[in-house]
């Protein structure tokens, strides 16, 4: 019998639709995979084994036929309690229905699980008090990052070719970079975040992680679509990216981001940012105006907004809450107003001053972290000369893109004897399609790639 750990989706489900595989036997596979594993990488919260043999025994078809993948446990499972990495939620009644995102997938793939994530989804490591923290597969001694940390160390662990996850300010690209995988931060909007427990309403995304470009679009097409569950989704259509993906690049104006996105990194984000932009013969430079103060506002209204949700569970359950998060959500709580009306003025201000950039490139580049992963447990790293705290100053790349919503591919890009890091190739709204077509020819050239790890 083939062995599928490491095989693409699309590779799976073009096996299961021909005959030449069962669908019984590849998620067989996985969850054998996934309870020999897990243990050492802590990325699952649930499995859903049960589930999941139901489903092959209908026999699965479509492009995703077959493929098993899990879900951050911030996204609802029917008949899970959706924990959002907390303690508090665990006595929340079991979702009634599963979430949109995972209805679309399920109509081939396979659910095989919940997924570890930071508190809440306000954490950029992948530690978690409560549940453990992810583990890196390539050293299990180091971070996955976060928040989405059991996703990505689902995928880059080989226990799933897909799992989904939640971007407000990084919790996908951070990862992705972090465990060398690709990542997919869509527009604002444009797929439907129904039936998954918020954080930020103005500044989440829900989005996938895979080992290639073809599986990721292969789950963005899946996903994609009008929802009336989710005001925030929006009713535009367009075509599917797969037949889009071989077209190339010709003509597409790529440059690479200056400035405060050079600024601070290390060697291995910027021989892997160099190395992109040569690829792709993006010469050119540009700034992005005030980003510095971009991140500022992206903070002040993450806190505020964060601090009045969970404004009473602080009030009535304080101690059930990690030390870390607690105190952000409380410090949000209390943003004065007039700051928070600042920040969304200039947020206005600044997506039109950068979109107004997308009228002279088609696609910009910029590391997605400063830095690689990190030892699990440390809390500083140096930033610019500067012994800086960890958890907050990781987001420095991703949280001036996702402010303001633009589509983000997250691309691996390895270097030898390192741990891996990633790029972003950042787009104008609704152009996923570009991002994507630029990591294909990317992944056709050698120089993105997701590294497999040792066992």
């Amino acid at each position: 019998m083939t062995d599928f750990a490491w095989a693409s989706a699309g590779t799976i489900a073009d096996a299961v639709n021909r005959g030449e595989a069962s669908a019984i036997d590849v998620v067989d596979q996985a969850l054998r995979r996934i309870d020999r594993r897990n243990p050492v990488l802590n990325a699952f919260t649930a499995v859903t084994a049960d589930r999941a043999r139901v489903r092959v025994a209908k026999k699965p078809v479509g492009p995703l036929a077959g493929v098993p993948f899990a879900v951050k446990n911030l996204i609802d499972i029917a008949r899970l309690p959706t924990l959002a990495g907390s303690k508090i939620n665990r006595e929340r009644p079991p979702a009634s229905a599963d979430a949109t995102l995972v209805a679309r997938l399920e109509a081939g793939a396979v659910l095989v699980g919940a997924l570890n994530m930071g508190e809440f989804a306000y954490d950029f490591t992948g530690e978690n008090s409560h549940y453990g923290p992810s583990r890196n597969p390539h050293d299990p001694a180091r971070m996955t990052g976060g928040s989405s940390g059991g996703s990505a160390g689902a995928v880059a662990g080989g226990l799933v070719p897909i799992a989904l996850g939640s971007d407000t300010n990084g919790s996908i690209r951070v990862p992705s970079s972090f465990c060398g995988i690709f990542g997919l931060k869509p527009t604002f909007g444009r797929l439907s975040r129904a039936g998954s427990f918020p954080f930020v309403a103005s500044l989440d995304h829900l989005g996938a992680f895979a080992r290639s470009t073809i599986d990721l679009a292969l789950a963005y097409d899946a996903m994609t679509g009008p929802d009336p569950l989710d005001p925030a989704c929006s009713d535009r259509i367009d075509p599917p990216i797969i037949p889009r993906l071989h077209t190339g690049i010709d003509g597409l104006r790529i440059a690479a981001a200056g400035g405060y996105f050079r600024t601070g990194a290390g060697p291995e984000a910027l021989t892997a940012l160099d190395n992109v932009a040569r690829a792709l013969g993006a010469t050119r430079q540009i700034e992005i105006p005030e980003a510095a103060r971009a991140r500022e506002a992206a903070y002040i209204i993450t806190a505020s907004e964060a601090g009045a949700l969970h404004l009473q569970r602080l009030r009535t359950r304080p101690r059930d809450f990690e030390p870390d998060v607690r105190d952000r959500l409380i410090a949000g709580a209390m943003v004065p107003a007039p700051w928070v009306v600042q920040a969304q003025k200039f947020r206005r201000w600044y997506r039109d001053s950068v979109l107004r950039l997308f009228e002279e490139v088609d696609a910009f580049l910029a590391p997605a972290t400063p830095c690689v992963a990190p030892p699990v447990g440390q809390k500083t790293f140096v930033l610019d000369g500067q012994q800086v705290l960890l958890r907050p100053n990781i987001g420095i790349y991703t949280q001036p893109i996702s402010f303001i919503g633009l589509p983000v591919v997250a691309v691996p890009v390895p270097q030898a004897d390192s741990m891996p890091t990633a790029v972003q190739i950042i787009t104008a709204p609704w152009r996923e399609d570009v991002a994507l077509r630029v990591a294909y020819s990317l992944e056709a050239r050698g120089v993105a790639r997701a590294p497999q790890p040792p066992e």
